[in-house]
Order: C-alpha cells, then structure tokens, then sequence
C-alpha cells in the first residue's frame, strides 16, 4: 500500500518530496486538500481538515497509517 500511495500522491504532486521525514513542512493548503482529496477518493474512506495534522502528514509512513486506521472503521 505504501508504495502505491506514494506513486499516486506524487502524480499529483510533483514538486513534494515523498520521501521526507517531513512531509507537511512542504505542503501548502491546496497540497494538503489535494491528498486528504485523493486518498479519499482512491480508498472510499473520509479524510476531513480534522486529519491534515502534522502528525498525520508528517512522512509516507504516517500517511499510510493515517489510510489503514480509516479503513479499519470503515
């Protein structure tokens, strides 16, 4: 799962390097919506502005996480 997340979120957002320890210090508000967005979207789960935490998006990891823990309530 990590890696398909991370070849998707990169196709949608080139220029952010995934493979930082600290993702969100690159990511601006659209970045953010954009993967909380396309996660979504691909998994059918629901990410809100409740879940853009810098915990969350700090690095891949972290988002993987974040993607298991909401499928598993799903």
């Amino acid at each position: 799962m990590k890696e398909e997340i991370k070849l998707l979120l990169e196709d949608v957002l080139p220029l952010v390097d995934f493979d930082s320890d600290f993702i969100f210090a690159e990511l601006d508000s659209l970045g953010v919506t954009t993967i909380l967005m396309v996660l979504s979207e691909k998994y059918g789960i629901r990410l809100s502005h409740e879940d853009a935490t810098p915990k969350n998006l700090r690095n891949l990891d972290n988002i993987v996480g974040m993607v298991e823990r909401k499928l598993a309530e799903k």
